[in-house]
């Protein structure tokens, strides 16, 4: 695939808030911030937040499971554990034309 190198898999990191909507609005800034170093990094290829706001949801891109869990550990939702993450891998069969 275009958008992936030898040995990268694509991941969906799945963020679930377990405090306040209060306590989360306080890191949104700082969330992204984060949120656009990945971009930076190439890592990640879609964010967003879940509707209804119950958290949010990241495709990344990446070489493994541990690499994806430590990049997590830099996002301030997950340094001030506001939020759950739920990491799955995936290896895409099919892809729309646009990312071939």
């Amino acid at each position: 695939m275009a958008f992936l190198q030898d040995g990268e898999h694509l991941f969906v990191v799945d963020l679930t808030y377990i405090t306040s909507q209060e306590t989360v609005d306080q890191l949104v800034p700082s969330h992204m911030a984060f949120i656009e170093r990945g971009y930076a990094s190439g890592q990640f290829l879609a964010s967003g937040a879940k509707v209804p706001r119950t958290g949010g949801v990241i495709i990344a891109r990446g070489k493994s499971v541990s690499d994806i869990e430590a990049l997590i550990t830099g996002d301030p939702f997950h340094m001030a554990g506001v939020a759950k993450y739920r990491i799955t891998q995936f290896d895409p069969s099919n892809v729309a034309a646009a990312l071939k």
